[in-house]
């Protein structure tokens, strides 16, 4: 979900061997192998007729978020010998433009964000309408079925956030500050409305400027100065959990910060006990989903969900007492 433009982190062994079997890093235009397995779309050599797969997002260059979608998304590839092609834009007219772009080149299958459904209501509707099978995955869960698309992989964030309004109150936490760093954007909206629905206290919608890390921090700490009875600090994404909890300090206040999505620097913070949890929603996973519904949906016609529910990959909460558990996974950039 996140848009910020934190610096990059390390690949773990994962990625590696996903890389090596593959060949290259997959990017614009840049091939999966053929796996061992006859079959469409398997096995097939130089030249024969591979699956080919767009995946596009609403993220922007240097985005770390991502970076676990597009690797669950280029293992299943390399898995299921499809061609697969990367793209994104955090603007949504940029993004409904790639789509279109990719419609032309008449893929096998598309894979796409709906962060904003409205955005790219017509562009699907085309791929739709030329033949070609779309999911999603990720932004959208209110948005796939009535878009047309096959099926959807990603959290239910309304769930999530109520999840996370209970173990609020589980805390005996009185004020919340949700962050929210991209206005309109559906899935981060969902959260902080969740949270306001099944928290006890009061809960407060903070907007701020997602790409410009130094601007979101100043906002958290000004408004933690301006109102001490704030007590915590709900972000939306682990870069921004990580910058809050820079801003707690600075302000001088007893906040609390508590965050959804987990990356290997947050892992850390977690287990230092500077971040509360963070709820995890698998984008690694999601990616992963998502190409391998489109291989599979090729291979025997199946679909995922039955195309009448979405398929969950969160939410799981990461914990100081399970942190452990999961830390292998979020240095090899799977979780």
């Amino acid at each position: 979900m996140s848009t910020s433009p934190p610096p990059p982190r390390s690949r773990g062994r994962l990625r590696a061997a996903a890389l090596a079997a593959a060949g290259c890093l997959l990017a614009a235009g840049c091939s999966a192998p053929a796996g061992e397995a006859d079959g469409p779309g398997r096995g097939a050599g130089p030249g024969a007729d591979r699956m080919k797969v767009v995946l596009i997002t609403h993220g922007g260059e240097g985005d770390t978020f991502w970076d676990p979608v597009r690797e669950g998304a280029e293992a299943a590839a390399a898995k299921d010998g499809v061609d697969l092609t990367y793209a994104g834009d955090p603007d949504p007219a940029g993004q409904a433009r790639l789509v279109r772009e990719a419609v032309r080149d008449r893929p096998d299958g598309i894979a796409v964000t709906l962060a904003k459904p409205r955005a790219m209501k017509e562009p699907v509707a085309e791929a739709t309408a030329a033949g070609i099978p779309v999911v999603g995955l990720n932004s959208g869960i209110d948005a796939w079925q009535s878009a047309g698309l096959l099926a959807y992989f990603g959290q239910d964030e309304g769930v999530a956030g109520r999840a996370v309004g209970h173990r609020l109150n589980a805390v005996r936490a009185s004020h919340a500050l949700c962050v929210i760093h991209e206005r309109g954007n559906v899935a981060l909206e969902a959260r902080c409305a969740g949270v306001k629905k099944a928290f006890g206290g009061e809960t407060e919608m903070l907007y701020v400027e997602g790409t410009d890390m130094t601007a979101v921090g100043a906002a958290v700490t000004a408004r933690l100065r301006q109102d001490t009875g704030i007590d915590e600090v709900v972000t939306n994404g682990a870069r921004y959990a990580l910058t809050a909890v820079e801003s707690v300090e600075a302000a001088g206040s007893t906040a609390r910060v508590a965050t959804f999505d987990l990356d290997a620097d947050l892992v850390d913070a977690v287990r230092d006990g500077d971040v509360r949890f963070a709820v995890d929603q698998q984008p690694y996973l999601q990616g992963y989903l998502a190409i391998d519904a489109l291989w599979l949906h090729r291979v025997n016609g199946g679909v995922s969900g039955g195309g009448a529910a979405p398929v969950l990959t969160g939410p799981a909460f990461v914990t100081r007492a399970n942190v452990d558990a999961v830390a292998r996974f979020a240095a090899e950039g799977t979780r």
